[in-house]
């Protein structure tokens, strides 16, 4: 029986959320939470449906705002009914687009998500290296020097100039833009060449699972193939390091960043998984 989840479905769920984690190859975009109460609260505000039977919870999936549009949580399945559990979840999307998130190896979720109308719009691999690998080379060239603040304007205009897949950030108001920056597992770290900014790298900490992730890398287009994108991802290990728990350093590049992916070569970093994107249009009927 496919029905809203409650407050008694949260054990089930989280089961059903750690069973997702154990193999690589069942991963889709999931709640961060995983303590009863944090996962209770991410529920509140969201659609979130639950396939249920004598034994408890089979499937689970929820529909939260995001860019545009929604993004879908899930599916994760143990037995459930997928397609129509994802049929039910569409059927409260009032027009808008839909993203979801699926490894690459989790061939029943993709098929599940292809049947409902999602298509699949890009790859995004992930790389991985050791700290130590990095830091060596942790020092800023003669002539530079290391900040870890910017000015708003001086950081969207990197961040514009690099890449503007992250528009939202873009829009972002001061107050955003400092409590962001303000975050505990938040780190930023970039490259002057007297007072002009040539790069920065910033960080994400996940000492829980003993890595930082550079969450984004930017190189000012007029600044590139001089070394700066090796020396910042040291730079970043460096500062990943002042977290005694953090061990590896984790990259990302979607499928059309090559020359990403060939720094990354350079640097050390071997691909550890590779997720896909989809999205499904808000005119698609259920």
């Amino acid at each position: 029986m496919i029905r809203p989840m409650l407050a008694t479905d949260v054990p089930d769920v989280l089961a059903l959320l750690t069973w997702m984690d154990d193999a690589p190859e069942r991963e889709v975009f999931s709640p961060d939470a995983r303590d009863p109460r944090e996962l209770q609260t991410e529920c509140e505000d969201n659609l979130c449906l639950v396939d249920v039977d004598d034994e408890g919870v089979l499937a689970y999936c929820a529909l939260s705002p995001f860019r545009d549009g929604l993004v879908l949580e899930g599916p994760v399945s143990d037995g459930g009914h997928v397609q129509a559990l994802l049929g039910r979840a569409l059927a409260h999307t009032d027009g808008l687009p839909v993203y979801a998130f699926a490894a690459q190896e989790n061939l029943p979720v993709r098929a599940a998500l292809e049947g409902a109308g999602f298509a699949a719009m890009h790859t995004t691999d992930f790389y991985s290296a050791p700290l130590d690998r990095l830091t060596p080379h942790a020092c800023a060239p003669a002539g530079h020097r290391i900040a870890r603040r910017l000015p708003i304007a001086a950081y969207r205009e990197l961040f514009k100039s690099s890449e503007d897949a992250w528009a939202g950030r873009l829009t972002w108001t001061p107050e955003q833009f400092d409590g962001h920056f303000a975050r505990d597992d938040v780190r930023l770290v970039a490259l002057l060449r007297g007072d002009q900014p040539v790069g920065f790298a910033e960080l994400e900490f996940r000492p829980e699972e003993a890595r930082a992730d550079v969450t984004y890398l930017a190189v000012h287009p007029a600044e590139r193939a001089q070394g700066y994108g090796l020396k910042l991802l040291a730079l970043a290990a460096a500062e990943a390091e002042t977290h005694p728990e953090v061990r590896t350093l984790r990259v990302r590049a979607h499928d059309h960043m090559k020359p990403a992916r060939a720094l990354y070569a350079r640097a050390g970093f071997t691909h550890c998984r590779s997720i896909v994107t989809y999205m499904r249009d808000g005119d698609e009927d259920v």
